[in-house]
């Protein structure tokens, strides 16, 4: 281990010179100073502290966060709390947890109980409360493997034959049925000749105890390393496209674990699951959940525009039911409407209308265009989804009661990253743009209509099949 604590050390304290140099420490962090290469009395040589101390010590206010530190092939997970006081700053250290580091862009095969080979997550997904797919993607495209992405809207059960374990048990069902997450659940992957999979996910409540959805990664389960791994592309033949989608995928891994783990730790504290807390507290943790959950948006939004700009990006052209689609997207904003008392009136079970598009694609732009009516519609108000078709084109409309948009702002509001009142509460300012260049992707396009005052019309049109 390197010399390094066999458990935590407790409550560690340190001071850094105005100057950055590591002036007094207690014994776990001058062992951790020695092992990263300094001294004491040298220059901190302990890149997350350095950057804590220094944002400290410029700003004059006490910063206080969690932190990963690498110590030899490991790393330390600790919560920092930096104070200054007269030039210098005092550090306390505590939590400190040593977990095995993986690097974060790589797709490495770790061993997982001595009784087969896995790789880190191939998959990603979000389900609702009936276990219905509402997001899946691949987390490296160049892993082997099915697009799973033609199966948002259907049950989990249509790709995963999910298997009980060893004492006859299912991970899912107890941790559904406790209201918090599982891991360890393995399943048969129906689309790809019934491989195994593992699949983790952690559980998002609402303040009543109830799961609301599960976020989570599925991982194919190999029986041996293969013979011959996918070769990456060599940088010198990387397109500006390859190298756009590869930050795009980066991001998306670097920043989505630790979002998710921050959403669903703020709303468990939020739903007091532990036990009654203070209302200010509980508070916080929803400001701070709904933070993450913005932040989580961003993330998307800009991985999503990756590939909508890429000069290859191809949708899917099959027969759709446009009807179909407008109600199982009106069903997936119905948890946020009823938080605002708004009531989304959906095409009837019988009325169907055909078009061609990419399912997964058309899911997504309604699912924006319903969630922006929500957004901006007063509370208690009326959101339509209406279909109509034309000799050559089939048309969804998403009607609203909200506020309206003037004319003038009418092809503004699809520009990237453009939002007409900044100060209001909302998305990234692009989900319209990537809407309508999805639209226009599959031979389709995005309109308003809409006047101040006078409430929105959002009309999706695609060609007829």
């Amino acid at each position: 281990m390197n010399g390094a604590f066999a458990t935590d050390p407790g409550i560690v304290h340190g001071r850094i010179s105005h100057d950055g140099r590591l002036d007094s420490a207690d014994r776990a962090l001058l062992d951790l100073q020695n092992r990263a290469g300094g001294a004491l009395g040298e220059i901190i040589a302990i890149p997350a502290l350095a950057s804590i101390g220094r944002l400290a010590a410029r700003l004059n206010v006490v910063i206080s966060r969690s932190v990963t530190v690498a110590d030899g092939a490991d790393d330390l997970e600790m919560w920092v709390h930096a104070r200054p006081h007269a030039g210098e700053v005092d550090m306390t250290l505590s939590g400190w947890e040593r977990v095995t580091a993986r690097p974060p862009f790589e797709n490495h095969i770790v061993s997982r109980n001595d009784d087969f080979i896995r790789a880190t997550a191939d998959w990603s997904f979000e389900l609702d409360a009936d276990l219905c797919i509402t997001r899946i993607a691949a987390l490296d495209a160049t892993m082997p493997g099915p697009d799973l992405s033609p199966f948002v809207g259907r049950k989990l059960a249509a790709i995963v034959e999910l298997l009980t374990d060893e004492d006859g048990d299912m991970p899912i069902l107890t941790g559904l049925a406790k209201a918090r997450g599982f891991v360890g659940q393995v399943g048969r992957l129906r689309p790809f000749d019934n491989a195994q999979v593992m699949i983790d996910a952690m559980a998002l409540v609402d303040t009543g105890g109830v799961v609301t959805a599960l976020q989570g990664t599925m991982s194919l389960i190999l029986d041996h390393v293969a013979d011959a791994p996918v070769a990456a592309v060599p940088v010198s033949d990387q397109t500006e496209d390859d190298t756009k989608a590869l930050f795009g995928h980066r991001l998306e891994q670097v920043l989505r674990l630790p979002l998710n783990r921050i959403i669903a730790n703020a709303d468990s504290i939020n739903a007091q699951q532990d036990g009654p807390i203070r209302r200010d507290y509980v508070h916080y943790a929803a400001d701070i959940a709904n933070a993450g959950r913005h932040m989580l948006g961003l993330v998307e939004d800009l991985v999503e525009l990756q590939t909508v700009e890429s000069a290859d990006f191809q949708p899917a052209r099959e027969v759709l039911d446009l009807a179909d689609i407008a109600r199982k997207a009106g069903g997936l904003v119905a948890v946020r409407a009823q938080e605002k008392s708004i009531r989304i009136d959906r095409p009837g079970e019988d009325e169907h209308l055909a078009a061609l598009g990419d399912y997964r694609r058309v899911l997504q732009i309604l699912v924006n265009l319903i969630g922006n009516a929500v957004r901006y519609s007063p509370e208690g108000s009326m959101v339509w989804i209406r279909t109509e078709v034309e000799s050559d084109s089939a048309t969804v409309i998403v009607a609203d009661q909200g506020r309206g948009i003037d004319p003038a702002d009418h092809e503004r509001i699809f520009e990237r990253f453009e939002r007409l009142n900044a100060t209001e509460g909302g998305g990234s300012g692009l989900g319209l743009y990537i809407s309508r260049r999805l639209a226009r992707a599959m031979g389709g396009d995005i309109s308003v209509d809409s006047a101040a005052g006078q409430g929105a019309r959002f009309m999706l049109t695609l060609p007829r099949s």
